[in-house]
């Protein structure tokens, strides 16, 4: 996939650094920067064209790792102002790309395997990256209340960068939520409405408010400001890469809740090819789901280029897209780079959490559960390489999904007494 760019700084309403326009993934038509989501002339999904002619690749990565420990640092290649760094934002990412050596024994791999570890954002999901850059597409576009709708972690993130910002926030999720997302996105203080149903019906709904009167003012993040918003996910590639020493991942294991991060980060990988700052040399991305909401697994399994929608029913429940807006595009990258998609059952995301809680000290949620879950199946199954340098992304913390790992307690209840001490055999 090549970088998208344009030289004609007319398109350009608005100051969002080197993003020149909006361009339709599928017939090129561009339009100028805006709350757009869907191109005009087919209706397919826009996303943002850049100009980076002018930049020299050493100076640009001097540049890079000069800058902030955030996202910020990768300010060139995203639609943000030049002076964002210094806006009321929550700053996320520069997370940790933990070596896994414990879990790469368990697994049985030798290349060098990696967690990027995304619970260590400022509400502990990697959503924080994506509501960043929507937030700085918000306050361009003079939006006054920011919104979303969302499986859990977007809710928390939206309401934080909300606060931090200064902007109104309602956002939406369905009404079954876990408890623990429900009360972090209610703690900030913005409006948090359930929806009866799934995530496909809070979405239409939030699809029907834009068009009304009664969101005039709105940024929805995840809809009108989506081109900005999926952005966000570039940033894992250039970190990864950065973190690995400007070097490609020979294979990355994502989790597929929209497919967006998924197309992103392959979307990041290509411009620092492009831009000369990794060699150019082959990659394999591979997409995790769970089995109870596995759309995108089911097509890629079947041959088929069309996803057909599911019913969720799955304790992954960021992951619980039924109908995910960009799987065709996921279906695209894995069968370009090679990689596959694959999914997991409930029981297998379980031992998943507590086999990377036991071997690397990261409890992760349902979703890094589903990304790990899924490597160690392609692993037993000859797909993925084991000799090959693999990144696995945890994409949030376990404390939000507690329920998926309830039965986990104490070992022993025993008196204060040392033999008590030895008569539960603990000595």
């Amino acid at each position: 996939m090549a970088v998208q760019t344009v030289a004609t700084s007319s398109e350009t309403t608005v100051d969002l650094g080197p993003a020149a326009a909006l361009s339709c993934r599928e017939c090129g038509h561009r339009v100028p920067l805006g709350p757009v989501f869907a191109c005009e002339e087919c209706f397919g999904p826009l996303e943002i064209a850049y100009d980076f002619s002018a930049y020299d690749t050493e100076e640009l990565r001097r540049r890079i790792e000069a800058g902030p420990a955030n996202i910020w640092r990768y300010a060139p290649l995203l639609p943000v102002p030049a002076d964002v760094a210094g806006k009321p934002n929550l700053n996320p990412g520069w997370t940790e790309l933990v070596k896994a050596d414990n879990l790469a024994r368990e697994l049985g791999v030798t290349g060098g395997l990696y967690v990027k570890d995304d619970s260590g954002n400022p509400t502990h999901s990697f959503k924080d990256r994506v509501v960043a850059q929507a937030l700085e597409a918000a306050r361009a576009f003079g939006f006054t209340t920011l919104s979303c709708s969302s499986t859990g972690n977007l809710a928390g993130a939206v309401g934080a960068a909300a606060a931090r910002a200064g902007f109104r926030s309602c956002v939406f999720i369905p009404h079954d939520l876990e408890q623990g997302k429900v009360v972090m996105a209610a703690v900030y203080g913005g409006e948090l409405v359930g929806i009866e149903g799934n995530y496909d019906d809070v979405n239409r709904f939030c699809s029907e408010l834009i068009g009304d009167p009664a969101g005039e003012g709105w940024g929805f993040v995840n809809v009108n400001l989506r081109p900005y918003y999926a952005e966000g996910s570039k940033t894992l590639a250039y970190e990864i890469c950065e973190q690995l020493g400007w070097r490609l991942p020979d294979q990355i294991v994502v989790p597929i809740a929209s497919g967006s991060q998924l197309t992103k980060i392959d979307k990041g990988l290509q411009e620092l090819i492009r831009l000369g700052l990794v060699e150019d040399r082959p990659y394999k991305i591979f997409g995790a789901q769970a089995e109870g909401c596995s759309p995108v697994s089911t097509a890629f399994k079947a041959g088929h280029d069309v996803v057909r929608p599911q019913k969720p029913d799955t304790i992954a429940k960021s992951l619980a897209i039924g109908n995910p807006a960009d799987g065709p595009y996921v279906l695209d990258v894995a069968r370009r780079t090679g990689g596959a998609v694959e999914d997991v059952t409930d029981e297998q995301i379980v031992d998943a959490i507590k086999l990377l809680a036991r071997t690397e000290g990261i409890f992760a949620e349902t979703a890094g559960g589903v990304t790990v879950g899924v490597t160690r199946k392609l692993l037993e199954a000859g797909v993925l390489d084991p000799a090959k340098t693999t990144v696995v992304l945890n994409t949030g913390d376990g404390l939000k999904t507690l329920d998926a790992v309830a039965g986990t307690g104490v070992t022993a209840t025993i008196r204060p007494t040392l033999d008590s001490f030895r008569e539960a055999g603990l000595a």
